[in-house]
């Protein structure tokens, strides 16, 4: 089966995907930039062993975007079975499903999460016109589901998949004991006796300050460790005017070192404004990690239970407290075992698997 998927940057979660998925298929990748100039440039992947990547030449729209004629190239030679329009968002994007509309090309729609607002006027027209171009859609649940239907999507052609950016063999076989997790606390230099972890960029959308208010009253017997490159001014400021010895923020680390601060948590925390999906909360739940997180990250509202984790209101740093407290304070609250068992359904080999039986039941349709 030959497989078109479009994207905009190689990103290390989706080079994964695409060279487990090239192992079903005979899979060719459109991306529109190799970079993108928010991100580290140590973030984005260059390993293509099981797929054709393909970087097309095209007009650089903001960060990562790009305006791409060169893919009606590929689009106009008809020779794929299935085309995946993976960032319909983009001018590149946008630019495909409008030739393939007026061409009659069948294709289908990936979304790798999206939460439905109230959206009026000519912006809710201008997404439902492309959304709903498609003949089937990619979901990564039923938020996501929700948020497409609400541009137009047809309900019985949405197709849900685990999405993730975790490989099986990341995901621990048992937990860790308390012992293991202080002896690599001990290696890092943690000194706390408990600890708490956030991975993200200082950036608003993340709500670092929420978490930084809510530790305001937290015992200094619990560490706070924030990863994600340079603090803000604002950050360095509220930590020094509210005293909180406890919080430390750490530089981007590439994945083998950041895997020792998951193993070494207690806790992952992520108080985003809002995330359409929230690939770090995977990444914690393959450590055996509870997660507190908010009713605006779609990966939290998808995967957490009351044995795996807690949701909280947004912008609600009372809440954070209360239920960093409970989690620290009751650790038999949550189940280790529970959350490495939901984290195996979400793997990086299960959501190829489930690509490749919807592509093959989308090209079956087809004939």
């Amino acid at each position: 089966m030959r497989v078109l998927f479009t994207t905009n940057i190689p990103s290390p979660y989706r080079v994964d995907f695409f060279n487990e998925l090239g192992k079903h298929c005979d899979l060719t990748v459109l991306f529109e930039s190799q970079i993108d100039k928010n991100r580290d440039k140590n973030w984005v992947a260059d390993k293509f062993s099981n797929f054709k990547a393909v970087f097309m030449k095209g007009i650089k729209k903001g960060d990562a975007d790009a305006l791409c004629p060169g893919i009606l190239k590929f689009l106009s030679l008809r020779k794929f079975d299935v085309i995946v329009i993976g960032a319909y968002h983009t001018p590149t994007g946008m630019l495909a499903i409008q030739y393939m509309k007026i061409m009659n090309i069948p294709f289908i729609l990936s979304s790798d999460g999206g939460m439905k607002k109230e959206d009026l006027g000519i912006r809710h027209k201008i997404k439902e016109h492309f959304i709903s171009a498609a003949s089937a859609w990619l979901s990564t649940g039923r938020v996501t589901s929700e948020y497409l239907e609400y541009y137009g999507a047809k309900k019985d052609k949405i197709n849900v998949y685990p999405f993730t950016s975790i490989k099986a063999a990341d995901i621990l076989d048992k937990p860790l004991t308390v012992d293991e997790k202080k002896a690599i606390r001990s290696k890092l230099g943690i000194h706390e006796e408990k600890m708490v972890l956030s991975v993200g960029r200082f950036i608003y959308l993340k709500g670092y300050d929420i978490l930084l208010r809510a530790c305001e009253e937290l015992d200094k017997s619990i560490g706070v460790y924030i990863v994600g490159g340079k603090p803000t001014e604002e950050y360095l400021q509220m930590k020094k005017d509210m005293n909180l010895s406890n919080v430390h923020f750490v530089d981007f680390m590439k994945k083998p070192e950041l895997a020792l601060y998951y193993k070494a948590a207690d806790l992952f925390v992520l108080p985003t404004r809002g995330d359409v999906w929230g690939l770090v909360i995977n990444e914690a739940m393959a450590y055996g990690l509870p997660i507190i997180t908010t009713d605006k990250c779609v990966a939290g509202v998808e995967m957490l239970e009351d044995s795996i984790g807690a949701i909280i209101p947004t912008n609600n740093e009372k809440a954070l407290n209360n239920c960093i407290k409970r989690a620290v304070e009751h650790s038999d609250r949550y189940d280790a075992n529970r959350i490495l068992v939901k984290s195996r359904l979400y793997s990086i080999e299960e959501m190829a698997r489930y690509h490749y039986n919807i592509f093959r039941e989308h090209r079956r349709r087809k004939e």
